[in-house]
């Protein structure tokens, strides 16, 4: 099984791109990283870097003001939504979706359907009460509760949700209607596929998955949700700052924000989302295959709440695990080992795992099951 090799410029030995299933950082698109090496040195002919030059220069706010006009073309974000660059991951957001969206001791719903999803809720619970309206806990995060049997609080500020569980490989199939703001955190899920960004108030997203490097986080919010945070809220959790001021209050993580705008050309590029959604179901369908048709392997998710995203996956006896890792990193085949918290394996599908890695990870689980089943 062979590595797709890059050709390095002149003096520079030849590089092998493994075949990456990364939960995060996840892979970048091959294109996007050549053209990013490509003028690492001078940037736009400037003989200096993208990330040398002043994030509040014409030039660089050139490259944010594109990276945001693409991203609304790609998700159809009408000028009703601000878009926001901001740090701290998606996890800085699970304090300041509550300081920004609920009042002190007003009641917020959670849907708790996975590991990030119960992250969230914990720190929720810092700022105010926490109603669950929904949990499969009881499952052990294999389902997704339907919304008939959802306990919603009336008085809610807004219901929380992750569309889609990265550790657990769980993903919801349908979008939660409520009378209030609906907030997602689509860290795991976001740009794999059109969506409506009309039935949310709040979208935020990390970055390290499908829309670039680490240290970046998207925040689409309504703007009719700005302006109300706590006054205790600070100046860099409030939505409000980031929306007055481009997002340029601070330094943001500039090569992250230029590479995640070379993302969203690829992306476009390539046909939209439509055409992502495509090769994606493609993707995630070849390897469900593999796993329900054999013996050898099992996934433990409801097959209607199965992710395009991630596929975790058991072998038949866990002591095949460290050979199946050890053998697999041999074949080029990388960061397949599962989640601490659920153990097994865990194959990260997203936008830049291209299709033939996909069949190389197939072909060698239908070997091993050959050689060890």
């Amino acid at each position: 099984m062979r590595m797709a090799p890059l050709l390095g410029g002149r003096g520079h030995r030849r590089v092998t791109r493994a075949h990456n299933f990364c939960a995060g950082p996840a892979a970048l698109p091959k294109s996007v990283l050549e053209h990013a090496q490509a003028e690492l040195l001078n940037w736009s002919g400037r003989g200096a870097s993208v990330m040398e030059v002043s994030h509040r220069s014409p030039a660089f706010l050139e490259v944010a003001s594109q990276a945001e006009a693409t991203l609304r073309r790609l998700l159809g974000i009408t000028d009703d939504y601000a878009v926001l660059f901001l740090q701290g991951g998606a996890s800085l957001q699970f304090a300041a979706v509550p300081l920004n969206l609920s009042a002190v001791g007003q009641s917020v719903d959670q849907a708790v359907t996975g590991q990030w999803s119960k992250k969230a809720l914990l720190e929720g619970q810092r700022f105010g009460p926490v109603n669950i309206a929904a949990t499969s806990e009881a499952s052990n995060f294999t389902t997704v509760p339907p919304q008939e049997a959802w306990q919603l609080d009336a008085d809610a500020a807004y219901l929380h949700y992750c569309p889609n569980e990265t550790i657990g490989g769980l993903e919801f199939g349908f979008v939660p209607q409520v009378e209030v703001p609906l907030v997602a955190d689509m860290s795991s899920t976001i740009l794999s596929r059109p969506i409506d960004v009309q039935q949310y108030g709040v979208i935020y997203a990390g970055a390290q998955k499908n829309i670039g490097p680490a240290g970046l986080c998207l925040v689409i919010v309504h703007h009719e949700l700005l302006g109300h945070a706590r006054a205790e809220t600070p100046a860099m959790l409030n939505w409000q700052t980031a929306a007055n001021n481009d997002s340029m209050y601070n330094t943001p993580p500039t090569f992250a924000l230029y590479l995640t705008g070379l993302v969203f050309q690829w992306l476009e590029k390539l046909g939209g989302l439509e055409e992502m959604a495509a090769i994606n179901r493609r993707k995630a369908s070849k390897l469900y295959r593999v796993i329900d048709e054999s013996n050898f392997y099992g996934n433990p998710v409801d097959p209607i709440s199965r992710s395009l995203m991630n596929v975790p996956f058991t072998l038949a006896d866990d002591r095949f695990d460290s050979i199946f890792l050890r053998e697999a990193e041999q074949a080029g085949l990388l960061n397949l080992k599962g989640h601490r918290s659920v153990g097994g394996m865990r194959a990260s599908l997203y936008n830049a795992v291209e299709e033939a890695s996909v069949d190389a990870l197939c072909d060698f689980m239908q070997d091993f099951e050959q050689r060890q089943g």
